[in-house]
């Protein structure tokens, strides 16, 4: 408890007292000084003449000065002893103020050196003299123009049941409150992704009929990126969202509430106003009964700054200065720079997208909302796929490399008329091959079959592919066995398809070895 003085009226009032007989504890009660005080004030007067049986008339001018003097010495600067022997230690204990010691470490570290003096003496030189504890000085900020600003902050409410979780789940509520008028918007959350906080804003421009010019929200990770006083990195979805909706972004710096202080003094008064000992049915119904307090309560009571209420002044004087209000919903997009893996193909949002060119290896920047997904290298758009569902692929065979897209795309019209443009029994035979309910589990035998055209010529696998349907023999091994013996021709030999060159530019009989004659 801090030191409290007695005043001259209470001094006389407590000897007062005394004359009439009360006793010290009965005076005390109803004086204000403790027993101990009063013990002192009237031993006091009793040493400068005063006699409880001569009355009244003995309190004096005088008498009450005599026992002042008595009970508090003169002291010439204000202060007793203890105070001048801190005060010769003003340095010392300064540095150790500058070096963030505790005011109970350095009542400690001046008891080892002997210098014993009442901590409460200590903390009040410390306060008074050396600043210790006190806070900055601030001043208050103008307002701004109406319209023209809206801060943003997140605040823990407390537990709110969720229908699909079947458990109470922590909500929190972003609010918004408008600098000039202090009109305020709640909107609970059991998040707080780019999702939900781009759905508040957008529930918050219907609310107030309008956008406000700028926008100061809390350093939340969700706008903010990369924090900096000056230049501060924003969220790549976020920003496109104040782009479409035409409002600024002024994010307040890393733990300075005093940049957005309109709004730090709304999340207790909604805490406490709004939430506190409601019983919510769900999310949707804490929503509801929000919009509800914005209006009824919050909007309608005396503000204690403004002295008017925030809805009243909201609409006489920001209303009408706010941007146009969106008339569509927004599309959040997503935003990522997946890898190009080795089958030319990027995942995003657990779909498959194919990209063209030579980007194997290398990261791309992919936007994607709900309806398209745009892919961009270095700035430059290479590619767009509608959007697929989660396991879904959407693939360009123009992507791909021209001998590898039929199998990978399963083309297996693009196999049949390649194998007809060989002949008409080779399109049969593949035709044949190709029948079955799994037609893609017959792909590598149709590339065989093209391979024997490659290796004996087209006419020569049409005359085979011929005789082999004849009988039904519709088996890739037993072609190829039918030329490589050349069955057809019964020669027992190929037809080669070219003349193959010799080995050797000389003739055999050059090589012979001749004798020499004895």
């Amino acid at each position: 408890m801090g030191f409290r003085e007695v005043s001259v009226v209470e001094i006389r009032e407590v000897l007062r007292l005394w004359l009439r007989g009360r006793g010290l504890r009965a005076i005390a009660g109803s004086t204000g000084p403790d027993r101990k005080t009063v013990r002192r004030y009237v031993e006091a007067a009793e040493q400068a003449g005063l006699a409880r049986d001569r009355g009244e008339e003995q309190l004096s001018d005088a008498l009450i000065g005599t026992v002042c003097e008595a009970v508090r010495p003169t002291r010439p600067n204000g202060h007793g002893a203890a105070w001048e022997i801190v005060d010769r230690k003003r340095d010392l204990i300064k540095g150790w103020i500058g070096d963030d010691l505790t005011m109970v470490k350095i009542h400690t570290l001046l008891g080892r050196q002997g210098i014993v003096v009442p901590y409460r003496t200590l903390h009040r030189f410390a306060v008074t003299e050396l600043g210790f504890g006190k806070r900055a000085p601030t001043v208050r900020v103008a307002d701004g123009e109406p319209g023209s600003e809206l801060q943003v902050d997140f605040g823990r409410m407390g537990l709110i049941p969720d229908p699909l979780s079947g458990r109470r789940r922590v909500c929190h509520a972003l609010i918004f409150t408008a600098c000039y008028s202090r009109h305020c918007f709640v909107w609970l959350t059991f998040r707080q992704t780019i999702e939900d906080v781009i759905a508040g804003f957008e529930e918050a421009w219907t609310f107030f009929g309008g956008v406000f010019a700028v926008v100061i929200p809390d350093n939340m990770s969700t706008i903010v990126t990369e924090a900096d006083p000056l230049e501060p990195r924003f969220n790549d979805a976020f920003l496109e969202y104040a782009q479409s909706r035409g409002f600024e972004i002024d994010p307040a710096r890393v733990r300075s509430p005093k940049d957005k202080p309109r709004v730090e003094r709304q999340v207790p008064y909604v805490r406490k106003s709004f939430y506190a000992g409601e019983t919510f049915l769900d999310l949707a119904d804490g929503q509801r009964r929000g919009v509800r307090w914005c209006m009824d309560e919050a909007g309608m009571r005396i503000h204690g700054t403004t002295q008017v209420r925030p809805l009243e002044h909201f609409r006489a004087e920001e209303a009408p200065r706010l941007l146009p209000a969106p008339s569509s919903r927004y599309d959040v997009p997503a935003y990522a720079d997946p890898k190009v893996h080795r089958d030319h193909h990027i995942e995003v949002l657990k779909a498959l997208y194919s990209v063209p060119g030579n980007l194997i290896g290398r990261h791309v920047d992919v936007r994607a909302d709900s309806v398209l997904v745009k892919i961009s290298y270095r700035g430059q758009v290479v590619k767009m796929h509608p959007r697929q569902p989660p396991g879904g692929r959407s693939t360009d065979p123009t992507d791909l490399p021209a001998e590898r897209s039929v199998y990978a795309m399963r083309d297996i019209d693009y196999l049949r008329r390649t194998a007809a443009g060989h002949g008409t029994a080779t399109g049969e035979f593949a035709g044949a091959l190709l029948d079955n309910p799994l037609p893609w589990t017959k792909m590598r035998q149709v590339y065989r079959l093209l391979g024997l055209v490659r290796r004996y010529g087209a006419e020569r696998v049409d005359d085979a592919c011929r005789r082999a349907l004849d009988v039904e023999a519709v088996n890739v091994t037993l072609v190829g066995r039918m030329l490589e013996r050349a069955t057809e021709k019964g020669d027992g030999q190929p037809r080669p398809v070219g003349i193959l060159a010799g080995r050797f530019a000389r003739d055999v009989s050059e090589f012979a070895v001749k004798g020499t004659p004895r």
